[in-house]
C-alpha cells in the first residue's frame, strides 16, 4: 500500500542519506531515511519541503514544493525577525 505525505528535508548525512520529516495534519508523525538521489536535484537542500510516495518504508516518488518551500522560509524568517525585536525591547 501506497501511503502519501508532505516531508521536509531535515538534513543529508554524509552527502548521501537524506532524513526526510513526514507530516500529517502540520505535525511531524515519522522519520524516513533515502538515498538523495531519489530527491529531485532542486530539492536536495534542507527545509526542502516535498510531496512523496511511500511503500514498504521505501521512498517510491519525491515532487519538490518550491512554493510551499519558500512560504515556510519566509514565515520562520518573521517568526525570528519578531523574537528579535522582543528580545532586543527587553534590554
Amino acid at each position: 500500500m501506497t501511503e502519501t505525505y508532505t516531508a521536509t528535508l531535515d538534513r543529508i548525512v554524509d552527502g548521501q542519506t537524506a532524513v526526510l520529516l513526514l507530516e500529517e495534519n502540520g505535525e511531524t508523525v515519522e522519520q524516513l531515511e533515502a538515498d538523495v538521489t531519489k530527491l529531485p536535484p532542486e530539492a536536495q537542500h534542507e527545509r526542502a519541503v516535498l510531496e512523496i510516495a511511500v511503500e514498504a518504508s521505501e521512498l517510491c516518488e519525491a515532487e519538490y514544493l518550491p512554493e510551499v518551500t519558500q512560504s515556510r522560509k519566509e514565515s520562520l524568517q518573521e517568526r525570528l525577525d519578531r523574537l528579535s525585536k522582543t528580545l532586543s525591547d527587553q534590554e
